[in-house]
């Protein structure tokens, strides 16, 4: 994995964390998502005609990608919120992010990537550390815990959030490939921005969305270019190198959060999250050795 690349996406992880830090301080999270993907629309709107990168639009593939990506990504927020209202957070995070086991797949399969003995040691890594984060003890009776009961409605729903969330990648991959990343970004904050609208005009959410910005004006101001540098960090870096070792090289953003929850937020850092950010930070480094 080039230097260029592996650093984009590492400052898209800083940037990940740090929005993720936004939301979890927010009231009401779905109407301050909301917000936040109108306030990095309006500065993506006010910065474009200062890009010296010329503006072309579309082609019908990448519109059909900017869409995939889209849906994927709002419903992945969808299956993540119906599986966290009904399972523990130690069962749900896992198996969100089982989308790191798909990405290689679909990447060999789809995209012809070849990945490096180095570079596939580093993934196993990256799935070995994301999983064990939430994990009580260190056990592989631990480990298998979230699996047990796939009947489970928050087992399944966290299960398709993962999946999903591998196919979004997939899209956004292919669409960069022949578009600009900065203009694919554009369209695609856009698009997730008018399916968050459709969900918010639903009565229930109505009253919260003024509440919220009151509330919170300064964090939705700071999550404007905060967002705005996580989304496109990521795009120009998977523009660069495979999307097999871009998806888990962006984990480092849990490494991010745990500093963030010890130094910022008075959290107790535990064993097991310490070990398993250590896991992560040496899969990222084989990927990039890979």
């Amino acid at each position: 994995m080039s230097t260029p690349a592996f650093t984009l996406i590492v400052i898209s992880a800083v940037m990940h964390a740090l929005w993720n830090l936004l939301v979890k301080r927010s009231t009401h999270k779905t109407v301050f998502i909301w917000w936040m993907f109108i306030a990095s629309s309006l500065l993506f709107s006010l910065c474009l005609p200062l890009v010296a990168e010329p503006f072309r639009w579309p082609g019908s593939q990448t519109v059909f990608m900017i869409a995939i990506g889209a849906v994927c990504y709002v419903l992945y927020h969808l299956f993540n919120g119906r599986a966290y209202r009904g399972g523990d957070l130690s069962v749900v995070y896992p198996l969100s992010q089982t989308s790191m086991i798909y990405v290689p797949i679909w990447g060999m399969i789809l995209l012809r990537e070849r990945l490096s003995v180095v570079g596939v040691c580093g993934i196993l890594l990256v799935i070995l550390g994301t999983f064990s984060v939430q994990m009580q003890r260190f056990s592989l009776l631990e480990l298998v815990r979230p699996f047990r009961n796939l009947r489970s409605q928050s087992v399944q729903a966290a299960l398709t959030a993962g999946f999903i969330y591998s196919i979004g990648s997939i899209a956004e991959k292919t669409g960069v490939k022949s578009y600009s990343p900065l203009y694919f970004t554009y369209f695609l904050v856009l698009s997730m921005l008018a399916m968050m609208t459709i969900n918010l005009a639903r009565p229930k959410y109505r009253s919260h969305i003024g509440q919220e910005l009151c509330e919170h004006w300064a964090l939705v101001l700071w999550s404007g270019p905060i967002i705005m540098a996580s989304f496109l960090t990521f795009r120009y870096g998977l523009n660069l190198s495979p999307v097999s070792y871009a998806v888990p090289v962006r984990q480092v953003s849990i490494l991010v959060g745990v500093l963030i929850g010890i130094l910022f937020l008075g959290e107790s850092f535990g064993r097991i999250r310490m070990v398993s950010a250590l896991l992560i930070l040496a899969g990222a480094a084989l990927i990039r050795l890979g």
